[in-house]
């Protein structure tokens, strides 16, 4: 039974390490958030599709040297600590997203850009690859044996609720910018996408505050006190047989599977509702946002429960809800915003033009935009952006962009069937930091199991959106041909986990 005092102490510990990680996803998801607008900003314009492929492997990047930060930033923190060691991910990762909104666009100079962007993106990859593992084992160091689940769960709340803060400050932000859409919508994507990677200096400023108030880990103290750090942390998870076995074992029965479930039900439902179902920008994030807010509640609910049955069976029943609602709920997805067959009603649709200058040459764009109802509800706009030359002997270039508003009853069906993947998400995601802290010894603990996490999320789940849209455009023929993958990868977890895992909770064996 805690103590007022000890009650006290770990919410202190929960809120100074989740303030943290909640930035650091931020810092790390607000590239993808705005993928689209970033392919017009650092690759040629010239083909989209290939600019948003090519976005969205540098967005992967990051994901793929994840597991090189959980050795480097691992072996500093079962070496030195806990603290300082995700201190310092902290503002590495800070420092690189705020450089993201100060480099020159492709117009500027050249591929110089998305090289820049690249490397600063492997730098963000190799933070998140250290904190992660560091604030887990730290709240669970901290933790009672029979709350861990409940404790790190809060911890597994900071994944999604990043995401939701940077679809806010987004959203916030290309509010604030112009007082009509058109103006805002144009000042955004021209250079407004950078405000929120600049505010990301304010946020890592205020978590490094708080960090730096934080104590040490109770049990890595004590282990250092007595000198039984591990010398070297890398080589004992990776060559000695027990830890490894753990490491490829928690990798392959419940990482990997949890990492593409958590990037298909947030970042791919995004991608999909913007580019299959061509929702608009606004739409798009705040139903992501209302689904969000409605799910976050049961990565708490999930990690409690698996400290009365065992943290296995929760994940494996989330797996296995994926593998077999996937294709039915983006079958859904697409119906929910489709216009095939449906009258368009005549008498509502509006032209309206929109000429501006370009550049110093007396260019200008003519902006027509075609708004079209639909009897189901459905607003749907084309966009048009003829660029006029001063000369008059050029032909225009037209660039057209769809985009679709939904009534009341769609949008909410769709918030629906995006809480649902967020639902499988918590389920797989809550109890897994308390079940990988509770297989590898104290000592080597940072190290063995960043390394699995991040293998699972930042290479199986990370390249999700980037998989799922390259299969799309191979196989243009099934639009949801993208979902092979996660579906796959979650599949061989499923069997694997369900095999070779226990249930069975044993939280003092490590302690």
């Amino acid at each position: 039974m805690q103590s007022t005092a000890e009650k006290k102490t770990i919410r202190k510990v929960i809120f100074a390490s989740s303030v943290g990680t909640l930035i650091e996803w931020y810092d790390f998801y607000i590239f993808g958030s705005l993928a689209p607008i970033i392919a017009m900003q650092f690759f040629p314009k010239t083909n989209p599709t290939a600019a948003l492929l090519s976005t969205l492997a540098t967005f992967a990047a990051g994901f793929i040297v994840r597991p090189f930060g959980a050795l480097v930033f691992g072996r500093l923190g079962d070496m030195v600590g806990r603290k300082y060691t995700f201190l310092l991910t902290l503002i590495l990762m800070g420092g690189s997203t705020f450089a993201i909104g100060l480099v020159p666009g492709y117009d500027t100079i050249g591929f110089a850009a998305p090289l820049i962007v690249l490397l600063l993106r492997l730098v963000q990859g190799l933070a998140l690859g250290g904190e992660y593992g560091g604030a887990a084992t730290y709240v669970a160091e901290h933790s009672p044996a029979e709350r861990r689940g409940y404790y790190t769960s809060w911890i597994q709340t900071t994944a999604t609720l990043g995401l939701l803060l940077s679809l806010g400050i987004i959203l916030i932000t290309r509010k604030s910018l112009a007082p009509n859409d058109a103006d805002s919508i144009r000042v955004f994507e021209d250079w407004g996408w950078r405000i929120p990677f600049w505010f990301s200096v304010v946020l890592v400023g205020m978590s490094i505050y708080i960090r730096l108030k934080m104590h040490e880990s109770p049990l890595f103290s004590k282990l250092k006190a007595e000198g039984k750090t591990s010398k070297n942390p890398i080589k004992e998870s990776l060559m000695h047989k027990g830890n490894l076995k753990m490491v490829l074992l928690s990798l392959f029965g419940a990482t990997m599977g949890q990492g593409v479930v958590w990037y298909t039900g947030q970042f791919y439902a995004q991608t999909f509702l913007e580019t299959a179902c061509k929702v608009d920008f606004e739409q798009t994030r705040t139903i992501l946002i209302w689904a969000i807010i409605f799910a976050t509640p049961l990565f708490i609910f999930f990690g409690n429960l698996s400290d009365k049955i065992g943290r296995k069976w929760i994940i494996m029943a989330g797996l296995f809800l994926a593998v077999i609602s996937y294709r039915p709920i983006y079958t859904q997805m697409l119906a929910v915003a489709s216009t095939k067959d449906v009258v368009m009603d005549d008498s509502k649709t509006k032209i309206e033009r929109l000429i501006r200058p370009d550049d110093a040459k007396g260019h200008s764009i003519q902006t027509t935009t075609t708004t079209h109802l639909y009897q189901n509800g459905i607003t749907e706009k084309l966009v048009h952006n003829d660029t006029l030359y001063a000369n008059g002997l050029e032909k225009p270039q037209t660039v057209d962009k769809l985009s679709k508003e939904l009534p009341d009853d769609g949008y909410w069906t769709m918030v629906a069937l995006i809480f649902v993947q967020i639902v499988f998400v918590t389920m797989v995601y809550g109890p897994i930091a308390a079940f990988l802290v509770e297989i590898f010894p104290t000592k080597i603990r940072y190290t063995s199991m960043s390394l699995p996490y991040h293998l699972g999320n930042g290479v199986f789940g990370g390249m999700t959106p980037f998989i799922a849209v390259l299969l799309g455009t191979l196989y243009a023929g099934d639009v949801l041909v993208g979902l092979w993958y996660p579906i796959a990868i979650a599949v061989v977890c499923l069997v694997i986990g369900t095999i070779y895992l226990s249930n069975k909770i044993d939280p003092e064996v490590n302690d």
